[in-house]
């Protein structure tokens, strides 16, 4: 843990990153195992067809992560960095659940007329006339649920821009918790096939509207949004910085969640199913790495905003080292045993769908993609988002196209091979230019009177 002692020193202002990163640990952790725990009961239960119609539908919700504008993340730089008063906290707040809540019943209604109008079965592959049927009423309740949860998942981020990021974790673990014990309960009622996913899809925005409630009710009520304390300009601001998260999001949100959709196209849903629960197993790397990333990013601002650029440098080349061997290492591990795991965990899944080389190109994509978070960790830091925007972009293209015409030639290997083959062509020489350009940037920068380097745009983003 050399890396994080270089950027995380036990100081009494740094003691609150070290809890926030336990409870994320612990918090994600529960988050893995549940989809986990219930993937065998929901496979068996629904049938490769079913259920990779399900993840496919998934899939293209996740693509929903936009859906708020990138408010969300922009109210979470002003409340942090520009909102000092209540009052101003209050106007923030009641400005964004304002703009969100509008968007919310604009995308309700783009929804229900998207859910009769687009060929969705045609779309995802379906060719049994009964599952057929069903595939209007499962995407509009995923798509529908997603849109009613855009405004409730505000809740998070005011609670991390007020100190209360393990209250969030906790709220997000429980959720987790609870989409699971519904999945369960519909399968041990039988329920039904659309009954299950609907309970499934529910119970997240559900406890989101639990947290906003009793938070505001009970433990902040002077930050209660109250449309009277919306405020146009402010609206405004939060636009003009969300739409720059927005961006960003949109286009790592489709490049990352196009793969089971591609292979429902070109290979049927049987192979999205089977492919998304392999997949499953190897996302537990990429969770890691996002629990350490959650741990460097304020470690990492601070140094630089105080100018402490050869602290960062060092620490940046012993994070990359601890991911290169740290996932690559777990990586083998998943290759090795990754079947015997299968036929534990899911023993519906035909090991004939999970060649060998499949596992070898997961693990592969998961190192590829981990190396080059630290580098991209400091460009956030110091605002610098260019390169990453033209870097994910560049990827979605390359990508699609890779996998698309692998998956024609090899089959669901060519997914992993594709996405690293985009990832080394572009995300990598996007990172390392855009960090060197950073850092240099923060040499350069001149540090104000309180610590913080001058321009608050550049940190804001």
């Amino acid at each position: 843990m050399r890396a994080l002692q270089n950027l995380l020193p036990i100081a009494a202002g740094e003691r609150r990153v070290l809890v926030n990163v336990l409870t994320a640990v612990a918090g994600k952790g529960i988050g893995f195992l549940a989809p986990l725990i219930i993937t065998p009961v929901a496979f068996t239960y629904m049938g490769a067809e079913r259920y990779g119609l399900w993840m496919a539908v998934t899939a293209l919700t996740g693509m929903g992560v936009f859906a708020d504008l990138g408010l969300s993340d922009g109210l979470l730089t002003r409340l942090s960095y520009h909102a000092r008063t209540d009052q101003e906290k209050a106007r923030e707040i009641a400005s964004a659940y304002t703009v969100l809540g509008a968007s919310a019943l604009v995308l309700l209604a783009i929804v229900a007329l998207a859910s009769r109008t687009v060929p969705w079965a045609e779309l995802l592959g379906v060719d049994d006339p009964r599952l057929a049927g069903q595939v209007p009423m499962l995407v509009l309740i995923c798509f529908g649920l997603l849109a009613a949860n855009v405004p409730l998942t505000i809740i998070h981020r005011i609670q991390y821009a007020q100190g209360k990021a393990a209250l969030s974790n906790g709220w997000q673990a429980l959720s987790a918790v609870v989409s699971g014990l519904a999945v369960l309960a519909g399968v041990a009622m039988d329920l039904g096939y659309v009954v299950v996913v609907a309970v499934a899809v529910a119970a997240i925005p559900l406890m989101n509207l639990i947290n906003t409630f009793l938070y505001f009710a009970v433990w902040n009520r002077p930050l209660r949004p109250r449309l009277a304390n919306a405020d146009r300009n402010a609206a405004r601001r939060l636009l003009r910085l969300g739409l720059k998260f927005c961006l960003l999001s949109l286009l790592w949100s489709i490049a990352l969640n196009v793969d089971s959709p591609l292979i429902a196209r070109t290979l049927g849903l049987a192979a999205a199913g089977a492919y998304v629960v392999v997949a499953k197993l190897f996302a537990l790397l990429n969770v890691f790495v996002t629990v350490m990333n959650l741990a460097i990013w304020p470690a990492v601002g601070g140094a630089l905003a105080r100018g402490d650029v050869a602290r960062v440098r060092r620490g940046i080349r012993h994070m990359i080292l601890l991911y290169t061997f740290g996932v690559g290492g777990a990586g083998l591990l998943l290759v090795v045993f990754g079947r015997d795991l299968l036929r534990v965990w899911v023993s519906a899944v035909d090991d004939s769908s999970v060649p060998l080389p499949l596992l070898g190109g997961l693990a592969l994509w998961a190192v590829v993609s981990a190396m080059v978070t630290p580098l991209f960790v400091v460009q956030t830091a110091t605002g610098m988002m260019k390169h990453q925007i033209r870097g994910w972009a560049g990827f979605l293209v390359l990508s699609i196209v890779l996998k698309y015409l692998l998956l024609r030639h090899i089959g669901v290997v060519g997914i992993p091979a594709g996405a690293c083959l985009a990832y080394l062509v572009v995300m990598w020489p996007s990172a390392v230019v855009g960090y060197a350009q950073a850092v240099r940037s923060v040499q350069g920068e001149r540090v104000g009177p309180h610590g913080t380097v001058a321009g608050a745009e550049r940190l804001s983003v």
